[in-house]
């Protein structure tokens, strides 16, 4: 049963492994068994890692139809749950395994935090929701919304108690009091309100210079008032005079039993005693100048922050400054952070995503427990290549590594770095092909292709370009092909020429998904929509029906990404699913398909090769 937290269950002492894996494989594929139970053979246990003790006790009952290898080995992801909800996610708020999310709908929504599900929804603002706070006893809720109002709302009942007006900014910060009789809101035209809930009445008005990011209520005097405004931490009395102490800082946090607080300081999380202002812990950041986001753990022991797409977790009680988590998974930047115990952490992203992570706390005794191997932190794969006949898959990864993978084992085979100065943010516009026993890559920035030989490590040519939808290299090598917004290009490796154009038309259609290849022959999908379009590039753009010839896999297009749950891998011939990807490995970041195997690669680094030679045999 379900302890109420991530961590391994003990038995006599012992890691339970059965029991730690049931765990992960229950929350990592929920959806999977929830939607549709007949796939837990079929693709959830497959899907889990191989070292896991529940892959190798059933390894025998997994169906030979489809065969999986990983690219890397892997455990069980940190992330255990992801759930996307369409519109970019401002705030969290945590309450007894209950997390509200504020976001750009105008709704808020409620999420189970061991499951993700979705609970409730509470239906009341007119406009996005910037920011939520529940009260000490958990029976009420505060937001804020830039329909310019506040609302407190009751978590029983689900229904708006009252309604805050006065401004015609949005409400970028509320905080509710300890005793439940006022809240503090910021708005976006540099003021603070004291509001009493019992009247709704504006007790107090605090003018800043700049815009409040954040208020809060002191835990330590109901009587005193926190805001942030341009990287400062003021304190007021509830009659609105300033009082000290001032700090630098973008965010501030308490710890549950309020002796400790955590500042956002620029390029450190200071961690200090709310008492005397000593010093506690230090911790380097990494700033990028955006809003930040700081938390305590419930337990005191833990600091998270979030810096750009990147959490961190440090433990205050250990000498080291290092983290002991870094969380990497988010597409965008991290808005919001909550812990719901203190071995889970709730994250929120303008990636339109909430990810529920597992903390793995360091040993208290080194002598008697074994922390086991450092876990490798791998930059997400940005683009995937396949060469059936050569028998490999070549990715690229965010810190522009290129890797070739054999189909059959999943093992690197060779790495290269490519010189591109972590410039490239869109994994559409790359790609790789081994050409006559040469690795070539092409990007493109700044309205230029640029084509690197990996053997020679140099550059071999930049072609001059419009903007750029989506860029490949043809099957055999051959030729560049480039996406345009209508147009479609394709110049010869060698000579460089021009060898033909092709005008979409795009009047009144979508805008296009991607780009596939096959030898010469390219077709695209429209996203939205089963639409799609073939030419053959041969000696000239010859236009071809490409529901003809080999079979055709898809995803619903990439517009299933954006989706929760499942993502099911289709016939677009015959309709016939196919092969069910959940969990972490629903949503990749670029994915090629051949007419036998589908290599997909991921934000946490790996690669998955599909074999489908049993569905459609060659």
């Amino acid at each position: 049963m379900y302890n109420g937290t991530y961590l391994p269950l003990i038995q006599g002492g012992f890691v339970c492994k059965w029991a730690d894996d049931c765990q992960n494989f229950i929350l990592e594929h929920f959806d999977t068994i929830q939607n549709s139970p007949s796939q837990i053979y079929h693709s959830a246990l497959p899907l889990s890692p191989s070292s896991s003790w529940l892959y190798k006790y059933y390894s025998r009952e997994i169906p030979l139809e489809v065969k999986v290898v990983k690219g890397l080995p892997a455990d069980w992801e940190k992330c255990s749950r992801t759930v996307s909800l369409g519109d970019e996610i401002w705030s969290l708020s945590y309450h007894n395994n209950k997390v509200t999310v504020g976001s750009g709908s105008e709704d808020i929504i409620i999420l189970d935090t061991i499951t993700g599900s979705q609970m409730a929804v509470l239906s009341g603002h007119t406009a996005g929701v910037a920011c939520l706070t529940f009260s000490s006893d958990g029976k009420s809720l505060v937001s804020g919304s830039y329909d310019t109002t506040v609302k407190l709302w009751d978590m029983q009942t689900g229904g708006v108690v009252k309604t805050f007006h006065g401004h015609t900014q949005p409400a970028l910060c509320v905080s509710i009091s300890a005793d439940c009789t006022k809240i503090a809101s910021g708005f976006w035209d540099n003021t603070v309100c004291i509001w009493d809930i019992q009247t709704g009445d504006c007790l107090c008005t605090i003018k800043q210079q700049e815009t409040v990011w954040h208020v809060k209520f002191s835990p330590m005097n109901p009587q005193h008032l926190i805001s942030i405004s341009s990287h400062k931490v003021w304190w007021w009395d509830i009659n609105g005079d300033q009082i000290p102490p001032k700090h630098d800082g973008s965010h501030i946090s308490f710890s549950p039993d309020h002796t400790q607080f955590a500042l956002w300081s620029r390029e450190f999380v200071i961690v200090q005693n709310s008492d005397s202002g000593e010093i506690v812990a230090k911790f380097p950041m990494v700033y990028d100048g955006a809003q930040c986001c700081c938390c305590f753990s419930p337990d005191g022991r833990f600091v998270a922050a979030a810096a750009g797409i990147t959490a961190y977790i440090w433990d205050i009680t250990s000498p080291d400054s290092h983290p002991i988590e870094t969380l990497v998974g988010h597409a965008r930047r991290i808005t919001s952070l909550v812990f719901s115990s203190p071995s889970s952490l709730i994250s929120a992203s303008k990636d339109q995503s909430v990810k529920f992570w597992k903390i793995s706390a360091p040993p208290t005794d080194q002598v008697t427990t074994d922390s086991g191997p450092t876990p490798i932190v791998l930059p997400p794969i940005q683009s995937i290549s396949l060469q059936t006949r050569a028998g490999i898959a070549i990715s690229s990864d965010e810190d522009d590594m290129v890797k070739t993978w054999d189909l059959s084992t999943g093992l690197c085979k060779a790495t290269f770095q490519i010189p591109i100065a972590k410039s490239l943010i869109n994994w559409s516009k790359r790609d790789a092909q081994m050409i006559d026993g040469r690795l070539i890559f092409v990007w493109y920035k700044n309205y230029k292709i640029h084509v690197w030989d990996t053997k020679k490590a140099e550059l071999l040519q930049t072609l001059d370009t419009p903007q750029c939808m989506c860029l490949r290299l043809s099957g055999d090598g051959s030729k560049i092909l480039f996406l345009g917004v209508n147009h479609i290009q394709a110049w010869s490796m060698w000579s460089w020429e021009s060898v033909g154009r092709v005008e979409l038309g795009l009047e009144g259609r979508p805008y296009l998904d991607s780009l596939y290849i096959d030898s010469s022959k390219v077709w695209i999908h429209f996203e939205g929509s089963s639409a799609q379009e073939g030419w053959d590039f041969g000696a000239s753009p010859v236009p071809f029906d490409p529901s003809t010839g080999r079979p055709h896999l898809d995803f619903i297009g990439h517009t299933g990404w954006q989706t929760d749950g499942p993502s099911w891998i289709k016939d677009t011939g015959t309709g016939k699913r196919v092969f069910q990807l959940g969990g972490r490995y629903a949503k990749p970041n670029d994915v090629q398909w051949d007419g036998q195997y589908l290599v997909a690669g991921y934000d946490s680094g790996e690669v998955l090769i599909l074999s489908f030679g049993h569905v459609y045999p060659q």
